[in-house]
């Protein structure tokens, strides 16, 4: 049978890691088959695989007869396209670090692009009443941009919400799909009236106003965890065979959070086709917990218990990524529930503080070590600390200040202050268990407040530490010409 061949672009220093782990990949065993390909690895000639360009490979890479495919190393800035027109073979990014290669094709679970789901989130402006149309506009489309399906326009008890109407109107202008939340009926009239799409909340008491409006109202128990009057409330609304939703009410921890939980569960067993909201702010607001984890794990009880709908809130500082948190842990739960799987491995985002493999092989850093043969530090992580190493030494520290004496740099201040930086990056990693790669910012998935634009077309510009050390040797070499002279 014929198999396509893949040629491997590397550096000197991966090209071992890369072909043990395509040879071991070629091994059959009883667990796992061959791959349908065969490979060839070709090392251009440069220590650092990531460094290789265009115009490297152009003059490097000659014979490429016989070859299907080539793989490049993940971290390569060079215009792909360009080389598979010139070459009339398809070129291909491979996975950053060199480790993830069986992952890459297929061995380990790849990632899935997240895309699909199946639970709105509301996700609520607590104080509307205090803020500006245009200020509510603005939140509104922030939520919308991290995930949120429905703006919640929170009502405040003891205060006026005097331009309800006017930011419904404005809302629904901008395509908005509205609820108003109010434990007042006369404003839940009023935001039903102005074309609010849902109404939170009515129970059995106040069921009426639902007949004087066309929003979708949320029906929750008269009382605190009384299930009966919840079921008596859906037993009348469901006589007038309009759409609504149902909300058990989850409450705090230390306050009923576990048998709030059970009531969603014989909620649905005993409705197990009606539209269910569930409100997560009670847990992820009063808890002093990261969110991330919480809303994992609510959104995976939601996904359990075919809970569709969820009510967020990002008010409390530790708390403001509580949407995009919540829109990805549900695409996450929805595809592993598509794919029968547990949710791991598909996406890592919400893993902000730990990583599943975050160090390198402490056997592998040793060996690299050895092969280099120039001034300039590499820094790595093991498991035993931060790895600093050039032509001179190696030096293994689990405290970046440990470093300094080790590396002679007082008279290179922008040098040190580089490594400086660097160093401590890997520390806060090794701490941490978190992926460490030299001159890149740490990953802290949906915790991070700043999303960079990678391009990988170019290399990164010199940082000002470089340019400064440049300068320096640039006024060193001028002041050295006068004194000559």
């Amino acid at each position: 049978m014929y198999k396509e061949v893949i040629l491997f672009l590397t550096g000197k220093l991966a090209e071992k890691q890369l072909t043990k782990i395509l040879e071991n990949l070629s091994i059959p065993s009883p667990c796992k088959k061959p791959p349908e390909w065969n490979y060839r690895v070709k090392q251009l000639g440069l220590s650092v695989a990531a460094l290789m360009t265009g115009d490297l490979i152009l003059r490097r890479l000659k014979d490429v007869k016989g070859i299907n495919k080539i793989i490049l190393p993940g971290r390569v800035r060079l215009d792909i396209r360009k080389l598979s027109k010139t070459y009339d073979i398809p070129f291909e990014r491979g996975p950053e670090e060199v480790r993830d290669i069986p992952e890459f094709f297929g061995r380990i679970k790849k990632k899935k692009k997240l895309t699909k789901y199946n639970i709105k989130i509301f996700a609520e402006i607590i104080d509307a009443p205090n803020m500006t149309i245009d200020q509510i506009l603005k939140k509104a489309s922030k939520y919308k941009k991290k995930g949120a399906n429905i703006i919640d326009l929170g009502c405040l008890p003891d205060t006026k919400f005097k331009h309800l109407e006017k930011t419904i109107y404005a809302l629904k202008k901008k395509n908005f799909s509205v609820s108003v939340d109010s434990a007042n009926t006369e404003e839940l009239l009023r935001g039903g009236k102005a074309g609010a799409d849902y109404i939170l909340s009515l129970n059995e008491n106040t069921l009426a106003i639902a007949d004087k409006v066309n929003s979708i109202p949320v029906i929750i128990p008269s009382k605190a965890g009384d299930l009966n009057s919840l079921y008596r409330a859906i037993e009348k609304f469901k006589k007038k065979k309009k759409p609504f939703l149902v909300d058990s009410i989850l409450d705090p921890i230390n306050y009923g959070f576990t048998e709030s939980i059970y009531r969603y569960r014989i909620l649905r067993k005993k409705y197990p086709k009606i539209e269910i909201l569930m409100g997560t702010g009670n847990v992820t607001e009063l808890t002093d917990a990261d969110t991330a984890g919480m809303n994992a794990l609510l959104i995976g009880i939601a996904t359990e218990l075919n809970i569709n709908n969820v009510l967020v809130v990002q008010v409390s500082d530790h708390a403001t990524k509580v949407v995009e948190e919540t829109d990805l842990a549900r695409k996450i739960m929805y595809a592993a529930n598509k794919d029968n799987s547990l949710p791991v491995g598909y996406d890592s985002g919400l893993l902000s503080l730990h990583e599943k493999k975050p160090f390198s092989s402490l056997e592998e850093i040793k060996e690299t070590a050895k092969m280099i043969k120039d001034p300039n530090f590499r820094i790595q992580v093991s498991n035993k600390g931060v790895h600093l190493y050039n032509r001179d030494g190696h030096f293994i520290e689990q405290d970046p200040f440990a470093f300094f004496p080790k590396i002679k740099l007082e008279e290179d201040g922008g040098h040190a202050f580089y490594i400086g930086i660097e160093t401590a990056r890997a520390q806060i990693a090794w701490e941490l268990g978190k992926k460490y790669v030299q001159d890149e910012e740490l990953n802290w998935g949906s915790a991070s407040k700043i999303k960079k634009f990678i391009d990988l077309t170019k290399f990164k510009e010199a940082g000002s530490t470089i340019d400064a050390r440049q300068k320096m040797k640039h006024d060193l070499r001028k002041k050295r010409k006068k004194v000559n002279f």
